[in-house]
């Protein structure tokens, strides 16, 4: 496994976070407007942040994989207690379920009954968000070789603020894809999706069947249901001639951008490594040295 692939996952998903993150909720039309094509790190806009700030997403991926490196492996609890030691912090971003199941940790839930409550109380349009396929790409590193426990514990990690079958697959399926980049797949999201069991939703596979084979949807949607995200965020991150080229075009499509920029800044980050990202994107996003740091240790 390539160290420069493994910087690119954590560093490209970091770059799609900050570079979305001005124009979240915003539409295309309204992105093009503003920025003719946003290809820059900008200041405020939405969350009123600075230029590089990075939100949720890279936040929740940084606490998975310190997890990692200091537990040596994937311990559920210790992760959920991290999430919920950032939640404490008060972040200006937070998905709503993510804020439900972290609000039932603190309260005395373990991290296996968090998130199935809120997903039960959920009702259908509102309990299948995108707040965990965003953060569980560190695993890919970690566990790349062995597809039985990255399929696991991504499915786990999931499970911690978002039980909904289509997002703990949601997870296992994006870690594959990521590890099949690592090691040079022909077929990296095909391999993927032949990989994990019957139990997948037919939604998932439906929607990312056809990106497996390179073949471009009618519509990408850019909501933050998980199905949306992912087919979105895999499309580009896996069909662009370049790293650069997948995150502006997933974040210029308006939406989730920040998510769906971090997605799929995590998928080209595996197949063009974190060289082919721009200093301009990573000189003022102030969590790159530990990113740098983690990957290498996650290796």
């Amino acid at each position: 496994m390539d160290l420069d692939r493994a910087r690119g996952i954590v560093l490209g998903l970091a770059c799609g976070d900050a570079l979305g993150r001005p124009v979240e909720f915003k539409s295309a039309s309204a992105i093009r407007a503003e920025h003719g094509q946003l290809t820059e790190m900008v200041g405020y806009g939405t969350w009123n942040q600075s230029a590089g700030t990075i939100t949720d997403d890279t936040e929740q991926a940084l606490c998975i994989a310190r997890s990692l490196v200091e537990q040596q492996g994937f311990d559920p609890a210790d992760v959920a207690d991290r999430f919920v030691a950032w939640y404490d912090t008060g972040p200006f971003d937070i998905g709503r379920m993510t804020g439900q199941a972290l609000s039932r940790l603190k309260h005395g839930d373990t991290w296996d009954e968090a998130g199935k409550r809120v997903w039960k109380n959920s009702p259908e349009g509102q309990n299948a968000g995108n707040g965990s396929v965003m953060r569980c790409a560190p695993l890919a590193i970690n566990n790349a070789m062995d597809w039985g426990l990255l399929a696991k514990t991504s499915r786990q990690s999931s499970r911690i603020t978002h039980a909904d079958p289509r997002c703990t697959y949601g997870c296992a399926v994006l870690n594959l894809t990521i590890a099949g980049l690592l090691v040079d797949a022909e077929t990296p999201l095909e391999d993927a999706l032949d990989y994990v069991d019957s139990d997948v939703p037919d939604e998932l596979v439906a929607a990312l069947d056809p990106i497996a084979h390179g073949e471009s949807p009618a519509k990408l949607e850019t909501s933050g249901y998980v199905v949306h995200s992912l087919q979105t965020a895999l499309h580009d991150g896996l069909l662009a001639e370049s790293a650069e080229q997948a995150i502006v075009t997933a974040v210029n499509r308006g939406g989730d951008t920040d998510t769906i920029g971090a997605i799929a800044g995590a998928v080209a980050g595996a197949r063009f490594g974190a060289s082919a990202l721009p200093d301009r994107w990573l000189t003022p996003i102030d969590e790159v040295d530990e990113l740098e740091t983690l990957a290498a240790q996650l290796m």
